[in-house]
């Protein structure tokens, strides 16, 4: 008896437990496509929410489309917080590597779109500067639930395929080999 509860709080608290938020199905929006190599591997499929946040899935859309995305690596992992990604500017694999986190792109920052989405494990919401108004490129999956970021951050999507993929991505602050989005492309409507 004792064993099956180890397992089962095991089970509970680990990166890989299913949770409630990655149990919903893929919505009617587009999807974000991402193919990650380094020490994860696999492909993200992020249902892209643009009843939540317009400007922002807009921005997110026209970046993939742009090719932006690609060769970007994950610059900032937190265990049991989140991965960060999406900076276009200085946090590409092939470049230097030391002021990833400190850039966006060319478009223009995003005015912010906040709602009562909660922040739970799979979610994904945009990084931004201190002012509300100054998301860009940057964004982050979460690894778990995170209430203190609810109705602070702009949710504008949910990872329904490949968490277990987002689990495996090194971690670090930066990773000391960190992962990257080879490829991000977008599939369906939008």
């Amino acid at each position: 008896m004792l064993r099956k509860l180890a397992l089962a709080l095991t089970l509970a608290v680990a990166p890989g437990a299913l949770s409630p938020a990655l149990a919903q199905e893929d919505g009617p929006g587009p999807n974000l496509v991402i193919e990650v190599a380094g020490q994860a591997n696999g492909r993200v499929v992020i249902d892209l929410l643009p009843d939540l946040a317009p400007r922002h899935v807009e921005q997110i859309v026209a970046l993939a489309r742009e090719g932006a995305y690609d060769g970007v690596v994950f610059h900032r992992v937190i265990e049991g917080f989140m991965a960060q990604t999406g900076d276009v500017q200085f946090g590409r694999a092939d470049g230097d590597l030391g002021r990833a986190g400190m850039g966006g792109s060319e478009r223009p920052d995003i005015p912010a779109e906040f709602t009562a989405e909660p922040f739970v494990r799979g979610t994904v919401g945009m990084a931004r500067a201190q002012n509300p108004d100054s998301a860009n490129s940057q964004f982050f999956i979460m690894f778990a639930d995170g209430s203190f970021l609810n109705g602070q951050y702009t949710v504008f999507g949910r990872v329904v395929e490949g968490m277990e993929v987002v689990d495996a991505i090194a971690r670090g602050e930066p990773p000391a080999s960190p992962d990257r989005m080879v490829t991000v492309t977008v599939e369906g409507d939008g």
